[in-house]
Parts: C-alpha cells; sequence; structure tokens
C-alpha cells in the first residue's frame, strides 16, 4: 500500500518545465551586465569615496585595480571549473561571491575593507562571466539562433560597460559612493533566485579533475601580469615597479605552458592555440579591446576635465554611444547571414577607426555633436558589430567539453587587452600633455591617444582579414 501511495504521489507530481530559451539567455545576459558593469561603474564614484574612506591617490588606484587584477587572474580557472563541476554551480557561486562582495563594500568602513570587498568581487566576477556565455552557448541550437543569442550576450556586455559612467553618476548624485556598489545586492538576489529556478546544469568534465598545478601557474601569471600593468600609470613603464612583476608574470605564463604540454588532463588543452578559429578571434579580440576599451575613460575625461561637465552630465553625453553599441551587437549577425563573421568583423572594425579618427581631432572647445555624440556613436557602433563575430568563432572551433574554457579565454583576452591597452594610452596621453595641465593640453594628450587607437585598429583590422576564417564551424 506505502509503495502504491508512494507511486501515485510520485505520478501526480507535475515534472519541472523545461525553462523557455529566452529566459535562460536573459539569466545570463543579467550575470555579465553586472560582472562588466562594475569595471566601470566605480570610476565616476572615486572623489567621493576619497572624502569617505581617506583614500590616497594610490587607494583610490586599487579600488579600480583590485577588481581588474582577480578578473583576469582567475579567468581561465572559471571557465575550466565551469566545464568540470557545472556551469549552472560556477554560475550561482560566482554570482553568490559577487553579490556578498558588493554588500561587504557598500558597508565598508575602511580602506582596506574596501579594497578586499572589491578583490572578492573580482574573483566571483572571474568564476561568473565565463559561464554566462558557455549557458548561451549550451541553451541555443548552433546557427543563427545562436548567433543572435551571441550577439544579444555581446550587446549586454557593451551596454554595461557603458552604462557604468550614467548608472554611477546618478547613484553617486542622488543618494552616495556607497550605492555603486549596493545596487549589485538586490539586482544579484533577483538574478540568483532566477538562475536557482529555471538553470539547468550542464558539464562536461567525464570525471576528470581539475588541473591543480596548471590553475596556479596561469592564475599566478595572469594576475601578476595584470599587476604590473596597474603599475604603469603610477610607476611608469621602465620603473622595478612595473618591470619586475610584468616579467614575472610572463615567465608564470611560460611555465603554465610547460606544464600544459606535459599534463595528462591539462586545465588548457595547447591544441585549442592550434585551432585557427580559437586562436586568430582571440588575438582579434586582444587588439581591438586593446583599442576599444580606453573610449569610455578618454571621453569620459574630455568631458569633465575640458569641457566641463559634471559626472552625471557626463553620463548623459554618452548614453547615445552606449545605444550605438547595442545596435550594432544586435546588427551583426543578420550581417554575418550574409558577409559572413570574418568580413563583418573586418567592417566593424574599420567602422569603429572611422570614429576613433574623427575623435582625434577633438578641440578644447568642442561643440557636443561633433566632439563626443557623433564620433562616439560610430567607435561604439562598430565595436558591437566587431565583437558579435569574433565571440562566434572563437566559441565555434572548440569541442563541446572545452566551451567553458573557451569562454574563459575570450573574457581574458578582452579583459587583457584593454588593460594593457587603458595602460598604454594612459602613458602617451600623460606624456604628450606635459604641464602645466590646461584644458589645451589635455586636449592633446587625449586626442594623441585616439591616434593612436585608430592606427591599433587598422592593424587589427589587417590582421583580422587575413587571419579569420571566412566562416564559423556550424556554417560550413
Amino acid at each position: 500500500m506505502a509503495h502504491m501511495l508512494e507511486t501515485t504521489d510520485t505520478a501526480r507530481r507535475p515534472a519541472r518545465a523545461t525553462p523557455p530559451v529566452w529566459l535562460v539567455v536573459a539569466l545570463a545576459c543579467a550575470g555579465q551586465f553586472l560582472v562588466v558593469l562594475d569595471i566601470s561603474v566605480v570610476n565616476v564614484a572615486l572623489p567621493s569615496m576619497r572624502g569617505g574612506l581617506a583614500l590616497g591617490e594610490q587607494g583610490l588606484q586599487w579600488v579600480v585595480n583590485a577588481y581588474a587584477i582577480a578578473f583576469a587572474g582567475f579567468m581561465l580557472l572559471g571557465g575550466r571549473a565551469g566545464d568540470l563541476y557545472g556551469r549552472k554551480r560556477m554560475f550561482l557561486v560566482g554570482l553568490g561571491l559577487f553579490t556578498l562582495a558588493s554588500l561587504a563594500g557598500g558597508l565598508a568602513q575602511d580602506g582596506w575593507q574596501l579594497l578586499l570587498a572589491r578583490a572578492v568581487q573580482g574573483l566571483g566576477a572571474a568564476v561568473l562571466a565565463p559561464s554566462t556565455l558557455t549557458i548561451v552557448t549550451s541553451a541555443v541550437p548552433e546557427g543563427a539562433a545562436r548567433a543572435r543569442a551571441i550577439a544579444t550576450w555581446t550587446a549586454v556586455g557593451a551596454g554595461g560597460g557603458a552604462a557604468g559612467g550614467f548608472v554611477g553618476g546618478v547613484l553617486v548624485e542622488a543618494l552616495s559612493w556607497r550605492w555603486v556598489l549596493l545596487i549589485n545586492v538586490p539586482v544579484g538576489a533577483l538574478v540568483l533566485a532566477g538562475a536557482a529556478r529555471w538553470l539547468t546544469e550542464s558539464r562536461a568534465g567525464d570525471g576528470r579533475r581539475l588541473d591543480l598545478p596548471g590553475a596556479l601557474l596561469v592564475t599566478a601569471g595572469l594576475a601578476t601580469l595584470a599587476y604590473g600593468i596597474s603599475q604603469t600609470e603610477a610607476e611608469g613603464w621602465t620603473a622595478a615597479a612595473t618591470l619586475v612583476p610584468l616579467c614575472a608574470g610572463l615567465v608564470l605564463l611560460a611555465l603554465f605552458l610547460l606544464a600544459e604540454a606535459r599534463a595528462k588532463a591539462p586545465l588548457m588543452p595547447l591544441g585549442l592555440l592550434r585551432l585557427r578559429s580559437v586562436a586568430s578571434a582571440n588575438a582579434a579580440m586582444l587588439i581591438s579591446g586593446s583599442a576599444m576599451f580606453c573610449m569610455w575613460f578618454f571621453m569620459t575625461l574630455y568631458a569633465q576635465n575640458v569641457l566641463g561637465y559634471t559626472p552625471l552630465e557626463a553620463g548623459l553625453a554618452l548614453v547615445p554611444s552606449s545605444l550605438a553599441v547595442i545596435i550594432g551587437s544586435k546588427l551583426a549577425p543578420r550581417l554575418m547571414r550574409t558577409a559572413g563573421p570574418r568580413t563583418v568583423a573586418v567592417l566593424g572594425t574599420l567602422i569603429a577607426a572611422t570614429g576613433f579618427g574623427w575623435q582625434s581631432t577633438m578641440t578644447a572647445d568642442g561643440a557636443y555633436l561633433t566632439a563626443i555624440m557623433f564620433p562616439g556613436i560610430l567607435m561604439m557602433l562598430g565595436a558591437g558589430i566587431a565583437a558579435t563575430p569574433l565571440a562566434s568563432l572563437a566559441t565555434s572551433g572548440a569541442a563541446p567539453e572545452e566551451a567553458g574554457l573557451v569562454s574563459g579565454l575570450i573574457n581574458t583576452s578582452r579583459t587583457m587587452g584593454g588593460s594593457l591597452g587603458l595602460a598604454i594610452m594612459s602613458t602617451i596621453a600623460a606624456a604628450h600633455t606635459g604641464t602645466p595641465r590646461t584644458p589645451h593640453s589635455l586636449t592633446e594628450g587625449y586626442a594623441l591617444a585616439f591616434r593612436t587607437s585608430t592606427a591599433l585598429l587598422a592593424t587589427g583590422a589587417v590582421v583580422m582579414w587575413l587571419w579569420l576564417p571566412r566562416r564559423t564551424k556550424e556554417e560550413g
């Protein structure tokens, strides 16, 4: 009788419904939005943080660097952990860490508490970010539908970076700097609840264990390299404080490659780098990221330091650019169906290069339409068009069991490229600005940075045309 009742009860229990694809994509994109938003949202709040926690210049620099270094350092590890232990599990773990660290940072009473919270935020983001792209590619069948889903993921991520200045300006002026971090708590909790309820688990570990020596070497190498890059602004490129971590990071990464060549179950199979689609798309992402990431930084400085905009006005001024990157990302899949991913990536890069070239003609008394809005739209429209085919190519060449790792790799290329590019462009701008720092001299420094980015993007377009495959794996 008990067995019959148990059987009947089981039969009556409704089967768990398969979540609609759009909901899975929306949850993954929400996680990616939070990750990218927090790279830029704190910038506008730094002056208020200085007063609230008595942070010096170096402390303010580490509010940004603590997040960026942990984010870049743990990205490959986070991607591989998703493959081995489950993408949904790593999504929840990463988002949970990120949300708790945001709460701790928003409630911080001392500078060291804020810096520690930012580092933990970066760790959570590194675990979360690769899972977001893998969940998207796993949920959507290969072909045009997947290209559209990746375009949405790209648009949301780019929109998160673009919206950082605006969101930060609104929160700081309306509430306080603490809400730049605290806003993540209710949003993160909501996404956590939805992910726990609707996401389904997927993994491709096949009983393999994590390659711990490889994980330690690549994490230490990337984090050390990111630290060295972060030192360039304060110490310069030739100082020991910069050269030592840069060289140490490169040595650790070389040891990582040697260890992976001998490992039975490597963290990153070196055969991945022999795949043309993976290698070329990551190289292209590194080059384009190093040129494009600095756009938001210099545009915000130009608007505030030269044209006299408030933080909120500067954020509002860049809203058209934010919309342009979303439009470009959504337009890319349609172009890819007719022209192919390589052509679309090159087209987007050339459009962005045109915008950067226009921006390099800025003057100290520039008008909004011609000095910010129209060149900004071109820069970000091109960035949105180029990013989707690069992500599609990078993820199309690998086996399903390597999906998380490849997602971590493309995120790492973009993050490290952006960090390296910003360090180089900041050095170029500062060296050309000189003293005294007048609006005219600042404009000349910013303009040189944009001219350098233009040349870098033109070089990237050539590399993409010569190296990228014409079609993704699923297109034949």
